[in-house]
C-alpha cells in the first residue's frame, strides 16, 4: 500500500496529466507524449483515456510515424 505522501503525488501527477491533455492540440506531439505518459501512470487504454476527454474514438494522431511503438 502506498503511503500517504507517494498517494497524493500520484493523484497530483495524474490530474495534471489530464489537464495537460485538455490543453493540448490533438494533432500535436505534445498531446500524444501525454497521452502515453498518463496511458503509462493509470494503466487505461487510449480509446478509455480518449473518450474521458469527450472524443467517441480514435483521434487523429501527429503526423509522425508510431509505428515502432
Amino acid at each position: 500500500m502506498k503511503e500517504p505522501g507517494q498517494t497524493v503525488t500520484w493523484l497530483r501527477r495524474r490530474n495534471a496529466l489530464w489537464e495537460r491533455l485538455r490543453a493540448a492540440e490533438t494533432s500535436s506531439p505534445e498531446f500524444e507524449e501525454t497521452l502515453d505518459e498518463l496511458q503509462a501512470l493509470i494503466h487505461w487504454p487510449r480509446e478509455r483515456i480518449l473518450a474521458g476527454l469527450g472524443f467517441p474514438g480514435e483521434t487523429p494522431g501527429p503526423t509522425t510515424d508510431r509505428s515502432d511503438s
